[in-house]
């Protein structure tokens, strides 16, 4: 299905990451892969799992260092011309604001959730932007707390709201070009950047009891959604939010 498509996946961290849930399907349906790591610390992590999955390109990428971005895609440009799709599966939140009241975060803490989770979106497309002559698809990663108060989801949910927001706008901007922009919205998983969110185990508990399917997914089957968004079979769609979370969006 998607033989012959190459893409940048961020936000891999270890085997439990969402990015690694999409990478892994994208590769199992042909896709040729770029993949990246935050630091030194964390390449022990993912360089095994990009190299398991025969990654062409396997680079450094913190979003937050100047210039970072653009090397990274004057790579993807040297090596390999064009690009077809881009997976941004990245947020971040000090921990002191995370924890406190949407209303008490500080003016730093805020702008710095919204330039890793949010505007490192926008700069990726515009770089993705030239290496799409012939179209393509971009996707990032949202949750149910971007559109609904989520309990201890706090400073997190305004700032999926804006990258929700960013999706339908760069959606209208880039269509005439043949790019298709996503956001996919999973329900609750035991990631390493969920660990972050206070009392989690509580909204595991909520989102399994009320989801009409009564489980989690899994990165799996949210690999597998982001597989056919890219794919040609998706060609009518763009501007969505897509949710994979077993229905729970859809209970009040």
């Amino acid at each position: 299905m998607l033989k012959g498509k190459r893409g940048l996946v961020v936000g891999i961290a270890n085997a439990d990451s969402i990015a690694y849930g999409c990478a892994v399907k994208l590769r199992a349906f042909g896709a040729e892969l770029a993949l990246t790591y935050l630091n030194e610390k964390a390449e022990k992590h993912v360089r095994p799992l990009a190299e398991g999955l025969q990654a062409r390109i396997i680079a450094p990428l913190d979003v937050q260092q100047p210039g970072a971005l653009e090397a990274l895609f004057a790579r993807i440009a040297q090596d390999w011309g064009s690009l077809d799709f881009v997976i941004h599966s990245i947020a971040f939140a000090p921990r002191e604001d995370l924890h406190g009241r949407v209303v008490d975060c500080s003016a730093e803490g805020f702008a710095q959730a919204m330039h890793v989770s949010c505007w490192s979106f926008l700069r990726m497309a515009r770089l993705a932007e030239p290496l799409m002559g012939a179209g393509g698809v971009l996707v990032t990663m949202s949750y149910y707390g971007a559109d609904k108060v989520v309990g201890n989801y706090n400073m997190m949910g305004p700032v999926k709201a804006a990258l929700e927001a960013s999706v339908r706008y760069a959606a209208d901007e880039l269509g005439e070009k043949g790019i298709r922009v996503f956001a996919v919205s999973p329900g609750p998983l035991r990631t390493r950047a969920a660990s972050g969110i206070a009392q989690f185990d509580e909204l595991v508990a909520m989102a399994q009891d009320r989801a009409p399917q009564r489980r989690l997914v899994d990165i799996g089957e949210v690999g597998r959604v982001v597989a056919f968004l890219v794919s040609g079979a998706s060609s009518g769609m763009t501007g969505d939010t897509v949710y994979v979370d077993a229905g729970l969006h859809n209970v009040a």
